[in-house]
């Protein structure tokens, strides 16, 4: 087995390979870690018998945390989109803010709808709101495309059950509950400061981006069997938020062993909890949807396949690199440095997620790697995974397909694009570590800290 410094070069360069197969060779991501994982284990001395193993256990211990979680999430969130409760939510929100601050609930309505419903799909569904909202209001569609567009990354980068801040919060190991209720806290600031504040900066420096009038083209509204209340759409959204919190509300609350505790902590578990969830809409959104059932669960399970895969494929890589003995090592090396840990952690989560063009890559690739590390390290898991979320929220660049989309469906051109959504996806993170740091100087004071 390798030893000493040659382990961070091993480390290094299989990172680079990862790199230069996805953004030179265009090699699918599940295929590339895959690959480096094999790789790196050879490089670095591993016995053969043992690889195949290593890498396997990785892949499988991974989704073992949140395979179940995937595949149920996106099914939730197709059964929301088609019922036309996203919408509903989201023309709730911007009614409670009004015109002038109509760029902040967006914002904020993307923080809710992407905890539920993965980035592209929900940047889709809310994307009609942005041209409307620009036509009405007089306000650069800039702002908008920003407000939305880093709404739902930050959301998407940092609030389970969202699959990427579920496996930081598996592999730091902390409490799902508290991860929620801190990753919250850390991303409405986040979300306003670089999708609201930024937005509405860069939005009045980029000229003749107002829809007008004439331009404008109202969309056939979607064909929903009949309208869904707010009331029930609001519900449908945090009931598996809910749920999930019961898990920590017993732990705290209840004494452990008692029935009553046994019961809400099973009903708490992430996967019943999002079980129950999907039951519930499945039967309550029926009146409400005009698509067959069929079609939906096809749409999920095709979305949900190569995340899980790709899921997986980072877990098995973050298997390699922490049996090798590298974590040990670089624990050792960044005792001598000068970062603190929760700044390593960010620039870590960032660089990937600029390089590879994936926060779910990033975020399971970095806690991978450093979750175990927590406790050596001195920090707080849930600090780590949160600084580990924050590095995932930008930069988004070409390479990333969120890039695109919003490229597409915002109506910009490439350099405003990377004026709106990949800076304010970067002052957003910056942002969110900022809160990050905040909440450690009440370590000790406030639970799980």
């Amino acid at each position: 087995m390798v030893t000493g410094n040659l382990l961070i070069v091993i480390f290094l360069l299989s990172l680079a390979a990862l790199f230069f197969m996805i953004l030179k060779l265009k090699v699918d991501p599940f295929i590339s870690l895959i690959a480096v994982a094999f790789a790196t284990a050879l490089a670095l001395g591993f016995p053969l018998a043992d690889i195949p193993g290593v890498v396997a256990g990785g892949f499988g211990n991974t989704l073992v945390g949140v395979g179940i979680l995937i595949g149920l999430g996106v099914i939730f969130g197709q059964f929301l989109g088609a019922s036309g409760a996203i919408e509903k939510i989201a023309g709730a929100v911007l009614k409670l803010f009004g015109v002038k601050r109509s760029a902040a609930g967006l914002s904020l309505t993307g923080v809710a709808v992407s905890i539920p419903v993965f980035f592209d799909a929900a940047f889709v569904i809310l994307s009609g709101l942005v041209r409307s909202l620009s036509r009405r209001t007089g306000i650069s569609i800039v702002t908008f495309v920003t407000a939305l567009g880093i709404g739902l990354i930050v959301s998407h980068s940092m609030i389970a059950p969202t699959p990427g801040p579920m496996v930081v919060a598996e592999n730091t190991g902390s409490d799902l509950g508290l991860f929620i209720v801190y990753g919250l806290i850390c991303a409405i600031p986040a979300a306003l400061v670089g999708g609201y504040l930024y937005g509405t900066f860069i939005g009045k420096r980029i000229p003749g981006m107002v829809v007008k009038e004439e331009d404008f083209v109202q969309e056939e509204a979607a064909a929903y069997k009949k309208e869904i209340s707010t009331g029930l759409s609001f519900f449908m959204l945090a009931l598996p938020i809910v749920l999930i919190l019961l898990n920590t509300v017993t732990q705290i609350w209840l004494e452990e062993g008692s029935t009553l505790s046994n019961i809400l902590g099973f009903i708490g578990d992430k996967n019943v909890a999002l079980f129950i969830s999907v039951i519930v809409a499945i039967i309550v959104l029926k009146p409400y949807i005009n698509v067959p059932y069929k079609n939906l669960y096809d749409e999920a399970i095709e979305s949900a396949g190569m995340i899980i895969l790709v899921t997986g494929a980072g877990g098995a890589f973050g298997a390699v690199i922490n049996q090798s003995g590298i974590g040990d090592h670089l624990i050792a090396t960044m005792q001598s440095w000068s970062i603190p840990v929760l700044v390593l952690a960010f620039i870590f989560a960032q660089i990937l997620r600029a390089s590879l063009g994936s926060a779910t890559v990033a975020l399971v690739t970095t806690s991978s790697i450093m979750g175990p590390m927590a406790v050596e390290l001195g920090a707080s898991p849930i600090l780590l995974g949160l600084a580990i979320c924050a590095g995932a929220i930008g930069l988004s660049l070409p390479n990333d397909s969120g890039f695109w989309v919003v490229n597409k469906f915002g109506g910009l051109t490439i350099p405003q694009t990377i004026q709106a959504w990949s800076l304010g996806g970067f002052i957003a993170g910056l942002t969110a570590l900022a809160m990050v740091y905040i909440l450690s100087l009440f370590s000790g004071i406030l639970p799980g800290l």
